[in-house]
């Protein structure tokens, strides 16, 4: 069965990560996506790191799913060829920097000339205006803006650190799509096709915002003292390593005793109810449990935490990730063989249907693989097709 959004047609010029990764979501769920990539050597994540054979490990992650075409939109006849794909889509998707599309001519105003019902969706760095608009914006420099670098202090390396991975792309890729299948969900109750925006920089502060800013959210006076989730992030050591432990409740903390052998301590009053989220009573449980933990093996205080119902983890390293048995049996990674750039992995869509069930999606594209395909669909001649490609105007 197809998925839920089969049917639904994308154009998608955009690259690297924020724009791709929102349309690959959209082609887990069952989207056609036809990905226009620029002349020669394709779109940006191609030439990054991890490549073999033809496949970038990035354009692989975010690109599942699509067909490839190049196209050389600086020109006259690229151009029409892109206003004549767009003509028969549902969503045009492109995240250049304000203005780029219109000096290109495919801004929404000539878009809608062409298809007044498309939704036009952009991501920005900064938005379309302000004092940061022309700038290049990057992951880690949202990461500064937004407050998830001021966020990751360690208390014993009281240094701020980044989160070492696109966490501000890949929120902005999530709230595109969603914000994508809104838009067209309102078009089929009667709503004109509309842009849809979204910026980087407001994307990572929303994210970060439900439990990041908390200390933020109701200034002023008369509020209770914040426990802010982020602050009890911590690695717990043990005698040959760490775990990760969460103590959030009464009843966990009182656990976290338990977990290294202090029993007379968890069963005091003073370690019961309510009355042990005092400070003073934080203080002796948590010297109590940091000793205890020092003197257990990472192995040894995991099956104790699991026996006691206290929430905790080993730090996987990305290999043991791929072994975990919780991950293994969610079917989490999908393994496959492509005929030319060989094995690769993908992490399997999240959300699950019950109905309109999802199609594994195929393998991404060599750069340009399916531009006979597309021009031979729109009408073309296989003469014509030979004309574009000597022109250079197809890849």
């Amino acid at each position: 069965m197809a998925g839920p959004l089969s049917g639904v047609r994308v154009v998608d010029v955009s690259e690297v990560i924020s724009g791709p990764l929102a349309t690959m979501i959209l082609a887990d769920q069952g989207a056609e996506i036809l990905k226009i990539e620029p002349p020669r050597y394709g779109e940006e994540s191609r030439q990054l790191a991890n490549y073999r054979n033809g496949m970038a490990g990035l354009y692989a992650n975010c690109n599942h799913g699509k067909r490839s075409i190049g196209i050389n939109l600086k020109s006259e006849r690229g151009l029409e060829l892109a206003l004549e794909m767009i003509r028969e889509a549902d969503v045009f998707v492109q995240n250049w920097r304000p203005g780029a599309a219109e000096r290109l001519g495919l801004g929404e105003t000539a878009l809608r000339e062409v298809n007044p019902r498309i939704i036009y969706a952009s991501i920005t760095g900064y938005g379309d205006d302000g004092p940061y608009a022309g700038r290049r914006g990057y992951d880690p420099i949202f990461q500064c803006l937004t407050g998830y670098v001021a966020a990751q202090t360690n208390p014993e390396v009281p240094i701020p650190d980044l989160v070492r991975n696109a966490v501000v792309d890949k929120a902005t890729s999530y709230s595109l799509a969603q914000a994508i299948t809104a838009a067209l969900y309102a078009r089929e109750r009667g709503a004109d096709g509309q842009h849809v925006k979204v910026a980087m920089l407001d994307a990572g502060l929303a994210f970060f915002w439900p439990d990041g800013m908390l200390r933020h959210t109701l200034p002023g006076e008369g509020v209770d003292h914040y426990v802010v989730p982020g602050e009890r992030y911590q690695l717990m050591s043990t005698a040959d390593g760490q775990l990760v432990v969460w103590a959030g409740t009464a009843e966990q903390m009182r656990a976290s005793l338990l977990v290294v052998g202090e029993d007379e301590l968890a069963n005091s009053p003073e370690q019961r109810g309510k009355p042990m989220l005092k400070d003073e009573n934080q203080l002796a449980r948590t010297e109590a449990v940091n000793a205890g933990f020092a003197k257990l093996t990472s192995e040894e205080a995991y099956r104790r935490c699991i026996e006691h119902e206290l929430p905790a983890a080993p730090v996987l390293s990305h290999e043991d990730v791929l072994l975990d048995p919780q991950v293994i049996h969610n079917g989490c990674v999908i393994e496959a063989e492509h005929p030319v750039y060989g094995r690769y992995r993908r992490a399997a869509p999240s959300a699950k249907f019950s109905g309109t069930i999802l199609e594994p999606t195929s393998p991404p594209s060599l750069y340009g693989e399916q531009s006979e395909d597309i021009l031979e669909e729109m009408g073309y001649s296989s003469d014509e097709r030979k004309t574009l490609r000597e022109a250079d105007v197809v890849s």
